[in-house]
């Protein structure tokens, strides 16, 4: 494969958007489409790297749905985060030079490599790169802790009306549907990540499509009340505790924080 099938240009991307600063000149633009080296296709089920092995690139997301995920000491397998289209993974392998996790496609994916050392050198160069990058990081830390939050002091209900708003807005900034739209995760991985059990996943998402506020057939999802998922997200336990109080307003605003880039 040469070096011009392998180039990627960015400008051209209808993820740009999302991936790049505003207000970059030409020359800055130029610069960020040799940022990219090559893309990599990975099959369902496949992985993009594994818990570790040596780091050396970031990979954008350009087409597609992956997982990742840890293993606790007694072999047990821990989802700690989904990513998406324009959305970065591998910075896990900043701190210690290799990667924490694994990274597994759910449906077939590709992503954009981007060798490190090249983000390092047009981060120090290009401000507004830099910049770019530091709010990448600083988003990611605010969703952490919402998950942090989330599992720590909310229900179920409230944990699964989070997440469904959370990827309804994800969803519709990149254009998609916001309220019609194809859960790539199992259950049982929504469960991992939400820290619930299989059943209670079902049983909340049944609950919902009960009330009218969903539709679920299989993995499609539609949401025909959003304003009451909200309510459910805000609602502050009947004991008034100050974490549920600190949960609800840390969780609606990584909600509402996830759609600016």
């Amino acid at each position: 494969m040469n070096l011009s099938t392998l180039r990627v240009a960015c400008s051209n991307c209808n993820l740009r958007e999302v991936c790049m600063p505003l207000g970059l000149t030409l020359k800055e633009i130029e610069r960020l489409e040799d940022l990219v080296v090559s893309r990599r296709r990975i099959r369902r089920g496949e992985v993009l790297y594994r818990a570790g092995d040596h780091f050396d690139n970031l990979y954008a997301v350009r087409l597609g749905f992956l997982k990742c995920t840890v293993m606790s000491s007694d072999g047990r397998e821990q989802v700690t985060n989904f990513y998406m289209a324009g959305e970065m993974c591998g910075i896990d392998g900043i701190a210690s030079g290799v990667y924490s996790c694994d990274v597994v496609a759910l449906e077939d994916t590709e992503v954009c490599v981007i060798p490190y050392d090249r983000m390092e050198d047009l981060t120090t160069s290009v401000r507004a790169m830099g910049i770019h990058f530091q709010k990448l990081l600083s988003r990611e830390i605010v969703r952490q802790h919402g998950v942090m939050l989330l599992l720590g002091s909310m229900r179920a209900e409230e944990r699964l009306a989070a997440f469904l708003l959370t990827l309804s807005q994800r969803f519709e900034a990149r254009g998609y549907s916001r309220s019609e739209f194809v859960l790539r995760m199992t259950r049982a991985e929504i469960g991992s990540y939400l820290g619930l059990k299989l059943e209670t996943v079902s049983r909340v998402l049944s609950r919902f499509s009960h009330d009218g506020l969903i539709e679920v057939n299989q993995k499609h999802v539609r949401i025909f009340d959003p304003e009451s998922l909200r309510a459910i997200v805000s609602a502050v336990s009947l004991d008034h505790s100050a974490p549920n109080v600190q949960a609800s307003g840390m969780i609606m605003h990584v909600i509402r924080d996830d759609t600016k880039k």
